[in-house]
């Protein structure tokens, strides 16, 4: 694991646009995990700079995120669909027909878990990955106990990301209680995995994650397992290394 440390968010999320990037423009079709949540705003906001000012371009790229909650319509402002729209693909020439999330109104969330699974293999192997990192060691939203080999798969959200998330929503009572995520094993067959983390609160999480046992009940243990992770962090995330 290679692990870089910044001085601040802002040098993190350019770190990390450098790379994706790269990746960009070093495969003829690149294929993009992407994340969402408040850690990847930044890297999304230099993305659409370095797009306007013609130094990428996405035309020919697909992506793929990790997750979408259970319930909510494209168009419903918490959902992880309409955030993307919002903070990236709006703003960039990537093709609607080629920005995948799972469906959230789905009828049938564990058909939509299989068709979407077969999606990402049949794109082919995901060139670079984005990550965050949970409180409590999830990735996507592959909580605690999660097995290592799981595919996209509806899970229940622990109670302590649901409060973590609350903040989005106008109360704790409207966050859904169900997401679709991208699994721990498809997230791992992904060629490169960048994990991004910023701020003081996900120091132990970090700590765990470097130094800690690999466990299911740490999710993102399972990423020393993976030969190419890039893990970047501000010196408050990466401050009990």
């Amino acid at each position: 694991m290679e692990i870089i440390q910044t001085p601040n968010y802002d040098v993190m999320s350019q770190r990390a646009c450098d790379l994706l990037i790269e990746t960009v423009q070093q495969s003829e079709r690149p294929v993009l995990g992407l994340a969402t949540g408040s850690t990847p705003e930044g890297l999304y906001k230099q993305l659409i700079e370095q797009y306007e000012s013609g130094k990428v371009t996405f035309k020919q790229a697909t992506t793929f995120n990790l997750d979408e909650y259970v319930g909510l319509t494209a168009d419903d402002p918490n959902s992880y669909r309409y955030y993307m729209d919002n903070k990236l693909f709006h703003h960039i020439d990537l093709p609607d027909d080629r920005a995948f999330l799972p469906k959230g109104d789905a009828s049938n969330p564990e058909q939509e878990c299989r068709t979407y699974e077969t999606m990402i293999q049949n794109a082919g192997q995901v060139d670079l990955q984005v990550l965050g990192l949970g409180l409590n060691g999830h990735i996507g939203f592959n909580e605690p106990g999660t097995p290592f080999d799981s595919r996209t798969h509806v899970v229940e959200l622990d109670e302590t990301t649901r409060q973590a998330n609350a903040r989005f929503f106008a109360s704790i009572d409207d966050v859904p209680t169900r997401a679709i995520t991208m699994g721990i094993n498809t997230i791992m067959e992904s060629k490169k995995i960048v994990l991004l983390v910023s701020g003081e609160k996900k120091a132990d999480a970090v700590k765990q994650l470097v130094n800690g046992e690999v466990t299911e009940e740490f999710p993102a243990s399972i990423l020393q397992k993976h030969e190419n992770v890039v893990l970047i962090g501000d010196e408050e995330a990466l401050s009990k290394l």
